[in-house]
């Protein structure tokens, strides 16, 4: 397909999705201009990683927000400026946490190759390090050739990022907006195997589902009665738990099993038994050789979600902040 060809293609899927996968992106993108970038990123990753076991679960929750907001153009990344309130001050993102090591990681590459490294791919290639880090071998592989957005906006990470409250309808909508299906809703879902959920995001669940001071019907009672001990009531913000109970650290397909169990500790995770097609998925997936497989096809989709490549954006020297 020629170049030409390709843009126009573009241009209609956006018109029709929202976004368009693939652009310029491609394997060893920098061996040319920054042949050892992904090794420094990879190190100094895992120098982060080893010092601080929560890192690949904030980096997944991040490049996920950033993906699913302007496409993966690092503009998650951008802090507020007096002028324009960005993506990281939306509520969704409050709770995220690591751009200091984001920040430290990008400047490794800066010292050996200063403006060519997209604090975009920095934070595709770190996500996918600290992921893989515990098992010595990259769990995906990262196309690179992003380059940075200068747009960031709270009003569209509120609008594009789901909700732990969505149903299951809500979440095909913003999915298929990104060009992604339910096949990768469900696999990437699949990533709170690791990391925690802050008790105001499914509280809900426990003391007013429906308005009426009521439980969760499809929340498992037992699992219900412990996270009461936990989040002691509707106000609490500050409180936060595994999303998957006992496996908090480990990167595995645990998360299904504790689905199937209705232990899902979000709205959006009990939604994905409300379908009989999402429902097959999960079945499908308690076979860890098939999670990890196609968690790794779904990253690499999701990674390739409305990029920014070939002469647009910029490159940032520091990620926080545009040139």
């Amino acid at each position: 397909m020629t170049n030409q060809a390709f843009i126009l293609l573009c241009m209609v899927v956006f018109a029709v999705v929202g976004t368009c996968h693939g652009g310029s992106l491609r394997k060893g993108y920098y061996k040319d201009t920054c042949p050892d970038a992904e090794e420094i990123i990879k190190k100094a990753t895992g120098k982060h990683v080893a010092n601080d076991p929560t890192l690949p679960a904030r980096f997944l929750r991040m490049h996920f927000h950033d993906c699913f907001v302007r496409g993966c153009d690092g503009s998650v990344l951008l802090n507020s400026t007096t002028n324009n309130t960005a993506e990281k001050d939306a509520i969704p993102n409050l709770t995220l946490a690591g751009f200091d090591v984001i920040d430290d990681i990008k400047a490794e590459v800066e010292k050996k190759c200063p403006n060519v490294v997209s604090c975009a791919d920095v934070l595709a290639l770190a996500t996918r390090d600290a992921v893989s880090f515990k098992f010595q071998t990259p769990l995906w592989e990262v196309l690179t050739g992003r380059r940075d957005g200068r747009i960031s906006r709270i009003s569209e990470a509120l609008a594009n990022i789901p909700s732990p409250l969505s149903n299951f309808t809500a979440l095909v909508r913003i999915f298929t907006s990104k060009g992604l299906n339910v096949h990768d809703l469900v696999v990437l879902s699949g990533g709170h195997t690791i990391g925690v959920g802050h008790c105001n995001t499914f509280s809900n669940r426990l003391y007013n589902f429906t308005g009426r001071s009521d439980q969760d019907p499809s929340l498992n009672p037992t699992y219900a009665s412990f996270l009461k001990t936990q989040c002691k009531n509707l106000s609490d913000n500050t409180t936060f738990v595994p999303m998957d109970p006992g496996s908090a650290l480990t990167f595995d397909n645990n998360y299904y099993v504790t689905v199937k169990q209705n232990k899902g500790l979000f709205q959006s995770d009990a939604a994905l038994l409300t379908n009989k097609g999402s429902r097959k998925i999960v079945d499908e997936l308690l076979d860890s050789k098939k999670f990890f497989t196609e968690f790794a096809q779904a990253m690499k989709r999701m990674g390739a979600i409305g990029v920014v490549t070939g002469n647009e954006g910029e490159i940032r020297k520091k990620c926080f902040v545009v040139n």
